[in-house]
């Protein structure tokens, strides 16, 4: 298993960038418009339709084309862990099924003084079509870029 990590500060409080991290609009904000992602279902931990929350045990299944041109992709994550003390907070969440043979993405949250420091740590397996040679710095290059956009993004929408 491989881990990739990004991390950067936004000029907000804790709770307001918790709050919008928590939220399935916050994901769809935070997703490049090339990636084409639709939102097709959440679910609860109970099974009840679009939490305005995702608590631990929710369910999200999306899809992304990205390009517009490449196939559409499923992918569903569940929440597995949701925690918030004083001063920070995090959580957890693991495909259960998409295009990675695993992925689990803790996102990390840690108040200083008037901002958040956001730190993303992805661990994952490739599946076994992208092992080849250029597999992993493509990969790692995709997800820095990624993640630049959905930190800058935050950065616009609440710093």
């Amino acid at each position: 298993m491989s881990t990739f990590t990004y991390e950067s500060r936004v000029d907000a409080p804790l709770d307001e960038v918790w709050e919008f991290h928590s939220t399935t609009d916050g994901l769809v904000e935070l997703t490049p418009g090339w990636m084409n992602l639709t939102v097709e279902e959440t679910r609860d931990p109970d099974g009840k339709p679009n939490p305005d929350v995702l608590e631990k045990g929710a369910e999200v299944d999306v899809s992304v084309k990205p390009l517009g041109v490449l196939p559409r992709v499923t992918w569903r994550s569940v929440i597995l862990e949701r925690d918030r003390d004083d001063g920070r907070a995090y959580f957890v969440d693991r495909m259960e099924n998409g295009p990675f043979k695993s992925w689990e993405h803790t996102h990390g949250f840690e108040g200083d003084g008037d901002g958040t420091v956001v730190r993303d740590t992805v661990e994952y397996a490739l599946p076994l079509w992208m092992l080849g040679r250029a597999g992993s710095p493509a990969f790692r290059l995709n997800a820095r870029l990624m993640f630049r956009y959905r930190h800058r993004r935050t950065r616009e929408l609440l710093g």
